[in-house]
């Protein structure tokens, strides 16, 4: 079983706490939206023509890697066009009749976000296609020689898709996308700006040294970030007047092992793993997976990203391999 990691970039079903505070914290309009600055700006100019011309906006593909916004950004453009918004998951929509009861109750203009949708079954992929397209429904009555078709109309809307794999989504879904953005990592000014609106929210007193210390170890991401701020807030109001400075970030953050750069024990352990079987030699991912006990595609969407944009690991054609600068910052040498 998985162990839960501080520095997870996914929500857990079973911790309504958690939910309710992520909720909390989420920006509602571009106003409070920090970062993604090109993504913005591309998505207010769309916006604003759709308005113009009253019409929906062109359906959008939101993708990156997990707990950079786009949960956050689908429902910043629904509330910038002033309509409702319906949140599903691509693997919760099983059958071809889960989507239909979905599409027929949306109203003109309202959104669909569908997260994760490259996890959406081929049956509901065909049946997504001509909705997004003809804003047409085409459904089967019936069972066998008496079975027959037919096509009903949809209200006008947009679907928000969200991915971290664009490879694994379908050619011909991909392209009735007429808006697709790749949300990058946040910067550590973005993300400190993101601790600071956060700790108000949250009615926390921050010191700017100590907000400018956790940006650092948020691993450039915003729901890291909240979670870090979450856990250093408890540790303030148990172990001392409820002020966060620097010296209680500190240490709440050396209880959490998570070091300067963000990385927790399972990052060391991963890239450790690596180096005293392989030293700095390529390993297929698939055998990284082995050494570590994890699935290759977690492995591939939450610990690769960041590892890969702090310069600590590098693809190669022949697998993947740990670089000086991760073997100084652990303090190994490139014997091993």
């Amino acid at each position: 079983m998985a162990i839960e990691r501080i520095i997870d970039t996914v929500i857990h079903d079973d911790n309504n706490d958690e939910q309710v505070i992520e909720v909390t914290l989420r920006p509602q309009t571009f106003v409070d939206y920090v970062g993604q600055e090109r993504l913005k700006k591309n998505l207010k100019l769309a916006i604003e023509a759709a308005k113009k011309r009253d019409e929906p906006i062109d359906h959008v593909l939101l993708y990156g890697p997990p707990g950079l916004g786009k949960t956050t950004m689908a429902t910043v453009i629904a509330n910038e066009m002033g309509k409702n918004i319906r949140v599903t998951a691509g693997p919760a929509i099983e059958r071809a009749g889960d989507l239909a009861s979905i599409l027929t109750n949306l109203g003109d203009g309202d959104i669909l976000f569908i997260d994760e949708i490259h996890r959406l079954s081929r049956a509901v992929e065909e049946v997504l296609y001509s909705a997004m397209e003809d804003y047409k429904l085409d459904i089967v009555i019936g069972k066998g020689p008496a079975a027959r078709s037919v096509r009903l109309d949809l209200p006008k809307f947009t679907v928000i898709g969200a991915t971290t794999r664009t490879g694994s989504l379908a050619a011909p879904l991909r392209d009735r996308f007429g808006h697709i953005h790749r949300l990058e990592f946040y910067t550590p000014k973005e993300i400190e700006q993101i601790i600071k609106r956060a700790a108000t929210i949250l009615e926390s007193d921050i010191h700017p040294d100590a907000a400018k210390d956790l940006s650092t170890r948020a691993r450039l991401t915003p729901r890291i970030a909240n979670r870090l701020l979450k856990r250093v807030r408890d540790y303030a109001d148990v172990n001392g007047d409820g002020i966060i400075d620097t010296m209680t970030t500190t240490r709440a953050l050396e209880m959490l092992e998570v070091d300067e750069l963000g990385l927790d024990p399972a990052d060391r352990n991963l890239l450790t793993s690596i180096i005293d079987n392989y030293g700095d030699n390529p390993v297929g991912l698939t055998t990284i997976a082995a050494l570590t006990g994890d699935e290759a595609t977690t492995i591939e969407d939450f610990y690769e990203p960041y590892l890969l944009q702090l310069g600590f690991i590098e693809r190669t054609p022949r697998g993947r391999r740990v670089t000086p600068k991760a073997y100084r910052h652990l303090g190994r040498t490139a014997e091993g």
